[in-house]
């Protein structure tokens, strides 16, 4: 069915169902090409069909993307700039429809006639001229969009960080100076989701489960998302088979219906509705058949749902005030997409925001400019990281010197219950040696101490074959969960996504393993008995019948 804007669109004024209301006339009707000839003739650019009510040309047949289209932000682009008192000539090169963001190569568009059909950035800014496919729809190819930002090497996985090769795509405006989206993006763990260091393998590859979130093209599909794009059907070369997160996986650019044109919402706590969580909500509890640890289980540890509780433990979710729409409305987004001021380098001595797509939430700071850098390695204090995002919450008092010590101390209550669990003497995430075929236990890592380290029969609590998860399991994943270092795929935020839940289950897994497996008790050092005690007197507000003491 028609909208009322198609409608009024229209270009065939007359309809053969009301001609019989209108009865004897002289006047003629006029029937009227859906396109106007191209203010560019040579690139083929149609631009607006219609520029006082930002009719595009394309939206004539595409109804519902014109519809969703016009209350974008594209929409408004010339307008925007216009508006700007510092707007300088080469700002119109990603304000209007012209050879950037699509594969034309050469000055086209605005940039050869500054037409007002050219406003704004529209359908053909990414899709390319559509001149063509208006005048033969069937016998020309569809014009297409380009999702690929850059290139990853098929052979090494390295990501090609030329700005040339983003060429045709969003990076040739969302880049640079005042938009270093992408700038930010290539130095991120979502461009090179598709490929592990560490193995030498594209992620992709495994299996269709970690494609689905690490390579981008499958994302899409496993969205539902069916648009046209150009590098869908393509099984070699330069793009595929591997296309990482890249900005079209995340955000919609015909549909404003989400802030910032994303797919899905930042507020919702329900993981498939949530744009983050329908990635970073993975595995987040032990399967009886399974030993491996969690994966990507940001969401659930933010939200409180993560994570294994021994018996009699009660199992409400217990979410923090990081996972608490009422508080932190964006929840993953409001620490994680977070801005700071940089020096604009188009405008010396100005400053402008940055936009927040490197995803870390307290980044190291150069020491000579005093900006935020990609680099992850300066130490969690003060004077080496950016804080905004916890001091502009208004959650934080104290400034960022209250935050570090916040984080310091938290750091501190899970690393010391870590320890008594599983200490992981030589770093190398490994408790025991498993089965291959298993995963089942064959024997400890040398060196390693802890509780699970001292578990008198290890074959029977590391075990698959009960179909059963046992309280050593339990406690393992959750070491694994929460704990630094002890896990690749952990929820690896220190604590910080869910301070409580965190050292909860921690706790829990003290009581529950010296329970099960130790009697007498083994005592614990007395750092950490008290971090202990500390920690079960909050879990016994409402959550354990009792705890167990480990003296």
């Amino acid at each position: 069915m028609r909208s009322l804007r198609r409608l009024a669109s229209t270009p065939l004024l007359a309809l053969i169902g009301l001609l019989p209301l209108v009865g004897c006339t002289d006047e003629k009707i006029v029937f009227r090409e859906p396109f106007n000839p191209p203010p560019d003739a040579e690139s083929g650019f149609l631009g607006y069909f219609s520029s006082t009510d930002k009719q595009t040309t394309c939206g004539n047949c595409h109804v519902d993307h014109q519809n969703k289209w016009v209350e974008t932000a594209h929409a408004g682009a010339y307008a925007t700039m216009a508006e700007n008192p510092n707007t300088q000539d080469f700002c119109y090169g990603c304000h209007t429809v012209n050879q950037n963001g699509n594969r034309v190569q050469d000055a086209a568009g605005w940039n050869v006639v500054q037409d007002t059909a050219y406003h704004d950035v529209q359908c053909e800014s990414c899709h390319g001229p559509g001149a063509e496919h208006v005048e033969t729809p069937d016998a020309s190819e569809h014009p297409r969009a380009r999702v690929r930002v850059l290139t990853a090497d098929l052979e090494t996985g390295s990501v090609d960080t030329d700005t040339a090769t983003a060429a045709g795509s969003c990076a040739e405006c969302h880049s640079g100076a005042h938009h270093p989206f992408v700038d930010e993006w290539r130095e991120s763990a979502h461009a090179r989701a598709l490929y592990s260091e560490e193995d030498q393998i594209f992620i992709a590859d495994e299996s269709p489960s970690c494609a689905a979130c690490h390579e981008g093209r499958s994302v899409l599909r496993t969205w539902g998302v069916t648009t046209n794009y150009l590098e869908r059907d393509s099984v070699a070369g330069p793009e595929g088979p591997h296309l990482g997160v890249t900005c079209a996986v995340c955000h919609d650019p015909h549909n404003a219906q989400f802030e910032g044109q994303l797919r899905y919402a930042l507020s919702t706590t329900t993981f498939d509705e949530n744009l983050c969580m329908k990635c970073h909500a993975r595995r987040y509890e032990p399967a009886p058949t399974s030993s491996r640890g969690p994966h990507a289980p940001q969401g659930p540890v933010l939200t409180g749902t993560a994570g294994w509780w021994p018996p009699g433990y009660d199992t409400t979710a217990v979410a923090s005030t990081h996972g608490t729409p009422s508080a932190n409305p964006r929840l993953c987004a409001g620490c994680h997409v977070n801005r700071f001021e940089v020096e604009d380098r188009l405008n010396p001595g100005e400053t402008i925001l940055s936009v927040g797509h490197s995803f870390r939430p307290i980044p190291c700071l150069d020491p000579a400019s005093g900006e935020p850098t990609q680099d992850n390695s300066c130490a969690y204090t003060e004077a080496e990281r950016y804080w905004g995002s916890c001091t502009t919450s208004g959650c934080h008092t104290g400034g960022a010197s209250a935050a570090a010590l916040a984080l310091q101390s938290q750091r501190a209550d899970i690393d010391v219950l870590v320890d008594q669990l599983w200490n992981d003497v030589d770093g190398d995430t490994v408790l025991f040696e498993a089965d291959p075929v298993t995963g089942d236990f064959i024997a400890y890592d040398p060196g390693d101490t802890g509780l699970l380290t001292q578990i008198p029969d290890p074959v029977t609590a590391f075990t698959t074959a009960d179909l059963q998860i046992t309280v050593a399991e339990g406690a393992l994943f959750n070491v694994r969960l929460v704990g630094e270092a002890r896990y690749a795929n952990g929820d690896r935020s220190k604590g910080v996504h869910n301070p409580f839940l965190s050292t909860a289950l921690l706790a829990a897994s003290i009581n529950a393993v010296q329970a099960q497996y130790f009697t007498p008790a083994v005592r614990l050092s007395p750092e950490a008995q008290a971090v202990l005690d500390r920690v079960n007197a909050k879990v016994l507000r409402g959550r354990a019948p009792s705890p167990i003491s480990s003296r």
